[in-house]
This record gives C-alpha cells, sequence and structure tokens, in this order.
C-alpha cells in the first residue's frame, strides 16, 4: 500500500510541474501532536514517531528522523522505497541537493514549515516552490475531516491569572518593542492567553486555531465557529473578535503598513508570506507568550504540585503492582493497568503522551510506543522501563522508572549503568546556578558519571513542561542543543538521563522539577535552585551504593524519605507496606 501511495505522490508532483516535494511531519501549527487529518507522513510512509520528515523525488526517497526513533523508523518503513537516515547527521536539504536533478524545483507546503525552516533549503541551493495544494491532499481520498471537538473555559481556580490581564501583558511586549501585532500559530500559546483548553489532538488539551494579538490589548481569534459554545464565547469577553478559517487571509491582509512580530522558528511561513504581500512589515521575534506562559504563576506551580502528589498515589500502586505481577503480564497489560490507575485519580484527564512501556529490548528503542504487534510478555530478571504521563486540570506529569523485574539480582554491569544514570539525575535535580544559566550549560551534569565511562545518550536532558498544556513546552530545554533562553523561576523542566545498550535493555530516570529562588544569604547575585515535583520510589536493587558519593546517598535517601511520607498516607495498606520497603535507606 506504501508503494501505490509513494507512485501516486510522483505521479502528482509531476501533475503539479514539481520535480520532488519535502513531507513533514507537521500540521499549521507545527506542533509535536497533531491531528488525524494531518498525519501525511504516517500515511505516506508508515512512520508514525511525533518528529521526521520525508523528501521525495522522481527516482529517489527518503524519511528521516532523531536519535528517539532511529530503531522505530527502520522497524515501520520499507527499506526498498524509502532510505532511512538520521536527520542530523544527513539532513534533508543536503540529501536532496545531492539527488534532486540541476534546476529542479522541490515543493513545499508553506502553512507546513517555519521560515527558519525553509531558509536550510534555501541555503543548500534548492529552488524551492509553494503549492497552493498539499499534493498528499489530492491523492489521500479517504483523509479525515479535521476536529471540531469544542474550546471550553480553563478556570481562573487553575490557570491563576485572567485573559484580560495576560493579553495586557502581551500588548506591553508588543509596545515596549514598537510593534503592532503579533501572529500566534501555537495552540498552547492561544490556549494559555485566553485560558481555553480543548481536545483537538491527542494527549494535548488544544483547540486549534490562530491568534493576533493587537498591542491595545485586543485580539483576534481565527477557529471554526462550531467549536466555539455560547458558554465558551461569553468566556472570551467583548475584547477578542471571533472569526473563522476563511478570515484569516483578510485579517493580516488588514494590517498593512504595521509591524506585525511572527516567530520564524514557531510560525508557519506562510504568515511571513501574505503579511508582506499585503505590505506589512515583518519582525521576527519568538511567539510572545512563551516566557510569560513557561514562568507559571503560583496557582499554576501549587497546581502542578498538587497534581504530582495524585499523580504519586497512581504511580505507586503501579509500580507495585508490577512488583507483584509484572512477570505474568504484557508491556501493553502493564500501560494499561497504569491508565486505569491514572484513571482513578480526580482531575485526571488523559495520558499526557503515550505510555513508553518497554522489556528488554523494546527499552532500549528511545520512544517505543507498545502495539498489538509488538507487544509480548515482561519476563524475569530483565530491565523495564516505563515512562509515561498524566494531564490533569490542574497540572501535567511525565514520569520515568527503570526497574528491575527479578528474582534474581541484576547484573553488576546494568546496576552500574543504572548508578551513572542516577548520578545524572541527581547532579541536575540538586544542581544551584546563577540566572542567566540556560539548559545547554547544565546538561552536561548529567552525564558526568556516563562520560566516565565511555557512554552517552542520544537525547535531551530535559524539557519544559506545561500547565495543563503540552507535555514538551518551550523556549527552555536542558540539552547541547537547547536555545540560548535562561532557565527562569516559575519554569517547569524534566530530568531524564538514561542509557540505551541496543537488543538488550534502556535506562531513563525521569522526575519532574520545579525553578525556584535559591535564597542563597551570602550570594553576590541571584541563584536558582530546583523543587522536586514528582513522587515516586527509584528501584534501588539496580543502584550500587559503592558507585555513589556520600551526598548522592544523602539525596536518594532524603527523596526516598519525603515520597514515603508524603504518599504513604494515601496508598492502601499492603501498597504502604510495599513503599515502605521500597523506600529503605541505602547504606
Amino acid at each position: 500500500m506504501d508503494a501505490d501511495r509513494l507512485a501516486a505522490l510522483r505521479a502528482e508532483l509531476a501533475h503539479q510541474g514539481l520535480d520532488g516535494f519535502i513531507v513533514p511531519r507537521a500540521d499549521e501549527h507545527l506542533g509535536e501532536y497533531v491531528p488525524a487529518s494531518a498525519e501525511r507522513l504516517s500515511w505516506l510512509t508508515g512512520f508514525t514517531g511525533s518528529a521526521g520528515m520525508a523528501a521525495v523525488l522522481a527516482e529517489h526517497a527518503a524519511v528521516f528522523t532523531d536519535g528517539r526513533y532511529v530503531l522505530q523508523l527502520a522497524a515501520q518503513t520499507d527499506a526498498v522505497q524509502w532510505e532511512r537516515l538520521h536527520i542530523t547527521e544527513q539532513p534533508p536539504p543536503t540529501w536532496l541537493a545531492q539527488h534532486v536533478p540541476t534546476g529542479g524545483r522541490i515543493g513545499y507546503d508553506p502553512l507546513l514549515i517555519s521560515e527558519e525552516g525553509l531558509t536550510r533549503y534555501n541555503e543548500a541551493g534548492l529552488a524551492m516552490q509553494p503549492v497552493a495544494r498539499n499534493p498528499i491532499d489530492a491523492i489521500w481520498t479517504d483523509r479525515p475531516a479535521a476536529p471540531i471537538d469544542p474550546a471550553l473555559p480553563h478556570d481562573l481556580t487553575h490557570a491563576g491569572r485572567s485573559a484580560d490581564d495576560k493579553r495586557e501583558d502581551i500588548a506591553k511586549i508588543l509596545r515596549d518593542a514598537k510593534q503592532d501585532a503579533a501572529v500566534l500559530t501555537d495552540p498552547a500559546s492561544v490556549a494559555w492567553l485566553l485560558n481555553m483548553r480543548g481536545s483537538d489532538v491527542p494527549f494535548t488539551p488544544f483547540a486549534l486555531g490562530f491568534a493576533l494579538v493587537h498591542a491595545d490589548g485586543g485580539a483576534e481569534l481565527f477557529m471554526d465557529p462550531a467549536k466555539l459554545p455560547e458558554a465558551t464565547r461569553a468566556w472570551l469577553g467583548n475584547t477578542v473578535s471571533v472569526a473563522g478559517r476563511d478570515a484569516l487571509q483578510p485579517a493580516l491582509a488588514r494590517l498593512k503598513g504595521k509591524t506585525v512580530r511572527v516567530d520564524p522558528a514557531g510560525s508557519p511561513v506562510w504568515f511571513a508570506q501574505q503579511l508582506r504581500a499585503a505590505g506589512a512589515t515583518v519582525t521576527g521575534g519568538s511567539d510572545p507568550c512563551l516566557l510569560p506562559k513557561a514562568r507559571k504563576n503560583p496557582t499554576e506551580q501549587q497546581g502542578m504540585r498538587n497534581a504530582h502528589a495524585r499523580d504519586a498515589v497512581a504511580m505507586c500502586r503501579f509500580l507495585h503492582w508490577i512488583a507483584e505481577h509484572g512477570t505474568a503480564v504484557t508491556e501493553m497489560a502493564a500501560a494499561e493497568k497504569l491508565l486505569s490507575l491514572r484513571q482513578e485519580v480526580p482531575l485526571f484527564r488523559g495520558e499526557s503522551f503515550p505510555a513508553i512501556s518497554g522489556a528488554g529490548e523494546h527499552g532500549a528503542i528511545i520512544h517505543y510506543r507498545v502495539t498489538p504487534e509488538t507487544d509480548r510478555p515482561i519476563r524475569p530478571n530483565e530491565v523495564y522501563l516505563i515512562d509515561s504521563g498524566g494531564q490533569y486540570l490542574d497540572g501535567t506529569t511525565d514520569i520515568t522508572r527503570t526497574v528491575w523485574t527479578g528474582p534474581g539480582p541484576a547484573p553488576a554491569e546494568v546496576k552500574a549503568r543504572v548508578t551513572a544514570v542516577m548520578k545524572g539525575h541527581i547532579a541536575i535535580a540538586s544542581a544551584v546556578f546563577p540566572q542567566g544559566v540556560g539548559g545547554t550549560h547544565i546538561d552536561s551534569f548529567a552525564r558526568r558519571a556516563l562520560w566516565a565511562m565511555g557512554l552517552d545518550y542520544d537525547h535531551g536532558t530535559g524539557h519544559g513542561v506545561g500547565s495543563y498544556l503540552s507535555v514538551h513546552e518551550g523556549p527552555v530545554s536542558i540539552s547541547r542543543l537547547a536555545r540560548p533562553v535562561a532557565i527562569a523561576e516559575g519554569m517547569v523542566l524534566s530530568d531524564e538521563p538514561g542509557f540505551y545498550l541496543p537488543d538488550h535493555y534502556g535506562i531513563r530516570l525521569e522526575n519532574l522539577l520545579l525553578v525556584q529562588d535559591a535564597n542563597l544569604p551570602n550570594a553576590t547575585k541571584p541563584f536558582l535552585r530546583f523543587e522536586t515535583l514528582t513522587l515516586a520510589p527509584f528501584d534501588t536493587r539496580l543502584i550500587d551504593p559503592a558507585l555513589l558519593d556520600p551526598w548522592e546517598k544523602n539525596w536518594l535517601n532524603a527523596y526516598h524519605a519525603r515520597v514515603l511520607a508524603e504518599v504513604g498516607p494515601s496508598l492502601p495498606p499492603d501498597t504502604r507496606a510495599w513503599l515502605a520497603g521500597a523506600c529503605q535507606e541505602i547504606a
């Protein structure tokens, strides 16, 4: 079937006079999770990962992804039809430049690529041609309809600040920058700014739409009117106009002569193209909502604490269940059990991403997603990795634990590597650093023990997390490739170093951290620290105490004492007894 689709695409490209076409894994919002109607890359290639793209020429075709998905890419795509490539080691513009015929025109959908992304193709000397209609849409005859679920108010009990106050903050940012308006294409920004949530995409409470926010504090929302019930329209108030998507282009045209901010990395290039064609001055700048959204207000911070405390009950119940039944179930059954336990938690609204439930060799696939075809039993005496999270009305969670199934002891080599990952986790969690430091500066803290063993991992150490929004939130991350954005008070970041031995096992240990003022009494300038939000035991059967420094043992013992004290009282007696054993001090 995939071969037929590739042939049909090539025929459509010839019909449109194109020599090639790029297929990003993206929708018109350039987000991680997309509705079924935008799963073009998956439909064409069979690859279902959340990061990747394809490039198609008349005689060649390649599909690209990053280190998290290289094994999944190999498993899901046809090697006869597709070259399977690492997106950073063999960048798509370079590949295209090597294979496209001289003077060949490469088509792109301007709603599916950012201006920054398009620049990389232009700099490679490629003749890039925008298409009026995506050629995949022309051949995808059973393409699902766009979602029309309702957009709903997000109550101030959880949002903490009114939409009016937020809009005024953004308006001041624009006025200070001498900008008349900003384009918002990220549905997380629209949701945060207008205190709305929805269910248009999996795992993330978005209502898909675009917005223009103006320097006078007004805003225009462009969303299918069928998605906006009367209660939501009333919630938005009189200073937010509402129109359908067909009104977006005329609204951009009305900005002729104005200075408009467009995010060159996060917004589709179509917006800048339309504004320039209308005579507006386009100023490149990051989405003005990104930093204010990332810096949680006091209500959101407390909501995150509360959500994690409730989520911890489900997680501890699950870890107890795995300890008793793990070797009698499959990966999929384990993921379903964890979901069922979370569904009992108040304010739960769904998973924050598909649970990664990987036993043995499957744990080595960084973003493994168990399917009926790949599901296998969790066996005795192997490493099992469970990475999961929940969406709650008051917060978003993300936690990874790596456990030993027993009953025998873990091999010394495995324990040494888990302990090295634990040392990296503790190094981040306990870090104290001056304001102005970014994620790229502290990423190596997590890798030091692994590097000393000649080991590493091919993903970032931490990502931002939203407040009942995206589990992967910018603009800050802990990574060698992190953008130069300072970590700031109120942000929530993950701490998740790992190690992966292909075909054998994977290790990842993840908590979420809240950035706080360090309150150092003798500091000469402001310093920050992390508050750990996640509460669940690490499997000490996989820890070699002899490889931990005394201060690292103290951190781990104090963390486990906190887990037992704060989570234990909410657990059933048998799980509380198990937790007491799991949280015992290590010497």
